[in-house]
């Protein structure tokens, strides 16, 4: 079994990542708050469906005759599969990943090479969740395979980990052109569309350049900026800023703005 599994990328840009792994108790965790609103979700709708099956009974019995019965139930069935089913490929889809009980347990899904996962991902991972839950065929494999995987990110070429949170164990130096900067991008920037995964590249650079070697690092910091200022549809700056001033102003804003999101 595979305690706090650790697993690395390296980005367009040269810089490695590392993330843990999420585990196979967070992932239950997680998948239990999920079913908690999917019951509330497949409640309400059943309640919705019996409310309209009994006020047009007369005229599901004219389209089914003695069979109406038995297909409103299994209309009923479809349809509460498909809410299972699409509950998790519409909130991974929509939220890069992650779903309410993800959210909650600080977890998401990515590709293996690091990115956010997409429709094609999301959906292969959601028709294999029922072999997964059968025997606990899903729970086995995240227990016993190095990734951590079940059949559908096996499938889907995928692995869960545990979301990043800004560390505060290193010295990271913020110029006092960067703290002004930061305020104006948080109004002219849309931070919302940065991902975890670019946040953590603009920290691993900052935390790292000091080492780097002065053409390497001019190079990287060029790139970076220029991949954020177009994530974050950033462009109009003043022209007295650099490159790594930007990026130090693009860190802070990034961290304002998620705690203002979370609060």
């Amino acid at each position: 079994m595979h305690i706090f599994n650790r697993v690395k990328f390296n980005t367009p840009e040269s810089v490695e990542l590392e993330f843990t792994l999420a585990g196979i108790g967070n992932r239950a965790w997680a998948l239990l708050i999920d079913y908690l609103v999917l019951s509330v979700i497949l409640i309400l709708f059943l309640i919705a469906w019996i409310t309209l099956s009994i006020q047009l009974a007369d005229l599901w019995k004219s389209i089914f005759r003695d069979q109406a019965g038995f297909w409103l139930v299994a209309i009923a069935s479809l349809i509460s599969f498909s809410i299972y089913g699409g509950y998790f490929v519409f909130f991974e889809t929509l939220w890069q990943g992650q779903t309410p009980g993800k959210r909650f347990t600080k977890i998401r899904v990515v590709r293996d090479d690091g990115r956010p996962i997409g429709l094609q991902q999301a959906t292969l991972r959601a028709l294999l969740r029922l072999f997964d839950e059968v025997l606990f065929i899903g729970a086995i494999l995240i227990m016993f395979s190095n990734q951590e995987k079940r059949l559908g990110d096996l499938a889907a070429g995928t692995i869960v980990i545990q979301t990043q949170t800004p560390t505060t164990s290193r010295t990271l130096t913020i110029s006092e052109q960067a703290k002004s900067l930061s305020e104006q991008l948080l109004q002219i920037a849309d931070l919302s569309a940065m991902l975890p995964d670019d946040f953590a590249v603009i920290r691993e650079y900052l935390y790292r350049r000091s080492a780097m070697a002065p053409k390497a690092r001019t190079s990287v910091a060029l790139q970076l900026a220029k991949d954020i200022k177009a994530i974050i549809h950033l462009e109009n700056i003043p022209e007295a800023v650099t490159p790594d001033v930007l990026l130090e102003a693009i860190y802070l804003a990034y961290q304002k703005f998620s705690n203002f999101s979370h609060d």
